[in-house]
């Protein structure tokens, strides 16, 4: 899958995901899409002589769902029309590098080559101190996005974070979702191509200011030389030395002496003699020190990026994604884990549990029941033979009892273990049932099962993750299909 179809498959996903009472997307609608794409991708299938394509499947879908909405809603048409900012920046960057480049010389004196030239220096030495540093951070693994912040690539990836206004709730509550996960999916891409601008614009400002010494030496005659009021004439030798020794090394270029700078301090009358070799070493140093390894990193970052751009890194083996792959046959069974914490599942609530797992990830769905965590014990202790990050299970969900009250020491920290632990997320249920069976026909007690439903909602929230409350005696009391589905938090 591309990045485009990646892109509108996350769109559409944060649309049906947030549209729970199918108020923008009816059934038909949702229906009519699946079976369209379907036939779509088995007809593709058929020409390539081939299993159906889930990456077809999903962009068809994708297509035809965003084209409604677009015809319903000219706001959503407006926002998908919207282009990234990234490309615009990626040209202007540049492009401003080289004018900012070729106005250097602005700073210092136009008529002379100055050897201890401060702006010539300070591109050398903050471009050798950039190199040092990508070289630190390659060494170091880290999973921040480098030294753009998450706001920036925010913002070049999708453009202003603004809603179009006239939108309907579902839909703007859609789109506020997708402004959360295209950009935190699509952050190393962002990262790539902003780092190859950065360096074809340290590129060009080092070719500006090339092509400054070059055009003004055309109409004006440079005297070069060197004042300093704490160097001396060795001093600076063995400064210029180092500084042009690659520009000797590799360029038929002309050296100079120890006398030859003695002589070229400007306490003396300056002459125009030798001014163009000192241009010719300082652009041979600028090219061999700054254009060509930016021009080099810049290559590689691009190259980067066009490898994810066309593979794009999206996790098809989300519940959304298995629920579709599920109605094409493109997928195998999907497993739900659940995970109890002092909970004892009985027969008939272990039915519930399979009709949920069947609503959340299709007919295929297996479910895999663990032994119950016992309270109050270390979950690294009882779930050391789990494996949290078996690719096989499509959702793994804790499972608490409403009747009890969430305890931080307990509760919280098997959720903070599962947090840490699950790479893919992990999804928490909480059973009322219990408490139903136990309160039923009391006056009141439906205000007390929302109460201690919302006591839930807060300490898993505290906890980095998202409740789902069920009832496992009745799997149908509430809505759990594909749009209103488990919600998994923390996935990465």
């Amino acid at each position: 899958m591309d990045e485009r179809t990646a892109r509108k498959v996350v769109l559409m996903r944060a649309i049906e995901t947030a549209d729970t009472k199918h108020e923008v997307l009816s059934e038909d609608d949702r229906l009519y899409a699946s079976r369209s794409a379907r036939e779509l991708a088995n007809w593709q299938a058929a020409e390539g002589k081939s299993a159906p394509s889930l990456d077809h499947f999903l962009q068809q879908r994708a297509d035809l769902i965003l084209k409604r909405l677009s015809e319903r809603t000219p706001a959503f048409a407006s926002f998908v029309q919207r282009r990234p900012l990234l490309p615009a920046f990626a040209v202007l960057l540049p492009l401003f590098g080289f004018l900012a480049g070729a106005g250097l010389d602005r700073i210092a004196d136009p008529h002379r080559v100055d050897l201890l030239s401060p702006p010539l220096l300070l591109i050398v030495g903050w471009n050798l101190l950039v190199y040092l540093i990508l070289i630190v951070w390659a060494c170091i693994p880290s999973r921040s996005t480098g030294w753009a912040s998450p706001s920036l690539l925010q913002r070049l990836a999708v453009g202003k974070s603004a809603l179009p206004r006239k939108l309907p709730a579902p839909l703007a509550a859609g789109l506020t979702q997708y402004l959360i996960d295209w950009p935190r999916l699509s952050a190393k891409l962002a990262q790539l191509r902003l780092g190859r601008a950065v360096h074809l614009a340290a590129a060009a400002f080092a070719l500006g200011a090339i092509a400054s010494l070059y055009a003004r030496g055309v109409v004006t005659a440079y005297a070069a030389g060197w004042e300093s009021t704490f160097l001396d004439a060795r001093q600076v030798h063995t400064l210029l030395s180092v500084l042009f020794a690659p520009a000797l090394a590799i360029f038929p270029l002309q050296g100079f002496s120890l006398a030859e700078i003695e002589a070229l301090r400007f306490v003396q009358a300056p002459s125009p003699a030798g001014g163009a070799r000192w241009v010719h070493l300082y652009a041979a140093t600028l090219l061999l020190l700054v254009v060509l390894p930016r021009v080099v990193l810049a290559l590689v970052s691009g190259w980067r990026a066009r490898r994810i751009a066309r593979r794009f890194p999206l996790d098809l083996g989300q519940p959304y994604y298995r629920v579709l792959a599920d109605r094409i046959g493109a997928s195998g069974p999907s497993v739900l884990r659940v995970i109890p914490y002092s909970f004892t599942v009985d027969e008939a609530r272990h039915k519930g549990l399979a009709a949920l797992a069947n609503k959340v990830l299709g007919e295929q769905a297996q479910l895999m029941l663990r032994p119950s965590s016992p309270y109050g014990e270390e979950p690294k202790d009882t779930l050391r033979d789990a494996r949290l990050d078996d690719q096989e299970v499509a959702i793994s969900a804790a499972l608490f009892n409403l009747a009890a009250t969430p305890e931080q020491e307990n509760h919280g920290a098997f959720l903070d273990y599962l947090v840490r632990n699950t790479p893919r997320g992990i999804a928490v249920l909480v059973d009322e049932s219990g408490l139903v069976e136990r309160g039923a026909g009391q006056a009141g007690f439906d205000a007390r099962i929302e109460e201690r439903a919302a006591l839930w909602r807060q300490f898993c929230h505290h906890h980095g993750a998202a409740v789902t409350v069920v009832d496992l005696l009745h799997p149908d009391k509430y809505p759990l299909d594909m749009g209103s589905g488990l919600t998994v938090s923390g996935a990465r």
